[in-house]
C-alpha cells in the first residue's frame, strides 16, 4: 500500500533514493523493484532488520536481481543523517514528521542530503481526518512515539519552503482508511476483537492484496474528500 506516487516523484531506474522512516519497507521495496539504488533508514531496530530480511527474500525469490539491485538498510536519526550532502536523487519521508519534535531540523537534514534538482515526497496525516481521531481518542496519539502535532497543508508547505524546497503539488491518499481509524478510536485503538473493526480490516486487506475495481474506484472518490494522508511533492532548486 503506497502513499507516495513514484511517477509524480519522478523516480527512474538507477537513481538513488532515501526512504526516511521506512517502517517495514513498503516504499523501499517498490523503489527497488523499479531499479533504484535504495537506502531504507529507520530509528527502530526491528523495522530495519525486517526490511533487510525482506530485501534478501526478494532476491531469493527472483523478484530482485542479486547482480543489479542495490539496497541498504540503516538504523539512524532523522536529525543526524549519516550521508554526505547531495547524496540522493529522490527522497521519500512518509508518515514521519508528525512524530518528531524538531520537525524543521529533520526537514533541513532531508534537504541537505537531496541533490539540487532532486525531488522529494513528504506525507503526513491529513488535518481533518486526524483531528477527528484526536477528538475521539487520547489513546490514538498520546502514546510513546505517537503523533505530537496535526499539520495543516499550509503549515507543512511553509516549513518545507523555509527549509529550501519548492512545492510542486499535492494529493490525498487512502480515502477508505479514515473511517477505519474513526471506528478504532471509538471502540479503543487496541481493540482488535470488535466485530466492526474486524470486518473493516478484512475489507482493507482485500483492497491492498487484491485491488478490486470497486474499491479502487471508491478510493479515487473518497481520497480527495477524506483521505487519511496528504502527500506533498517538492524539488530542491539548483542545477543537477
Amino acid at each position: 500500500m503506497l502513499t507516495a506516487d513514484y511517477d509524480k516523484l519522478g523516480l527512474h531506474d538507477g537513481e538513488t533514493m532515501l526512504d526516511l522512516g521506512c517502517g517495514f519497507g513498503r516504499h523501499a521495496f517498490e523503489a527497488a523493484r523499479r531499479g533504484a539504488v535504495v537506502v531504507a533508514l529507520d530509528a527502530g531496530h526491528d523495522e530495519v532488520e525486517g526490511v533487510f530480511a525482506m530485501f534478501a527474500a526478494m532476491v531469493a525469490a527472483g523478484e530482485l536481481s542479486s547482480e543489479t539491485s542495490h539496497t541498504a538498510t540503516v538504523q539512524g536519526d532523522a536529525l543526524h543523517l549519516p550521508f554526505a550532502d547531495a547524496t540522493f536523487d529522490r527522497v521519500i519521508c512518509s508518515e514521519v514528521l508528525e512524530h518528531i519534535p524538531d520537525d524543521v531540523g529533520a526537514m533541513e537534514e532531508l534537504v541537505r542530503v537531496l541533490r539540487p534538482g532532486g525531488t522529494m515526497a513528504v506525507t503526513v496525516p491529513r488535518f481533518g481526518p486526524e483531528l477527528i481521531n484526536w477528538a475521539l481518542s487520547d489513546q490514538y496519539h498520546n502514546v510513546p512515539g505517537g503523533h505530537i502535532r496535526i499539520y495543516r497543508r499550509s503549515v507543512l508547505e511553509s516549513r518545507l519552503r523555509s527549509a529550501g524546497l519548492t512545492v510542486k503539488g499535492h494529493h490525498y491518499a487512502h480515502g477508505l482508511h479514515s473511517p477505519y481509524w474513526w471506528i478504532k478510536c471509538l471502540v479503543g485503538t487496541t481493540n482488535e476483537t470488535n466485530a466492526v473493526v474486524k470486518a473493516y480490516h478484512r475489507l482493507l486487506v482485500w483492497e491492498i492484496m487484491k485491488k478490486p475495481l470497486v474499491l479502487r474506484l471508491a478510493d479515487k472518490v473518497f481520497s480527495p474528500l477524506m483521505g487519511k494522508s496528504i502527500v506533498v511533492y517538492l524539488t530542491k532548486p539548483g542545477p543537477r
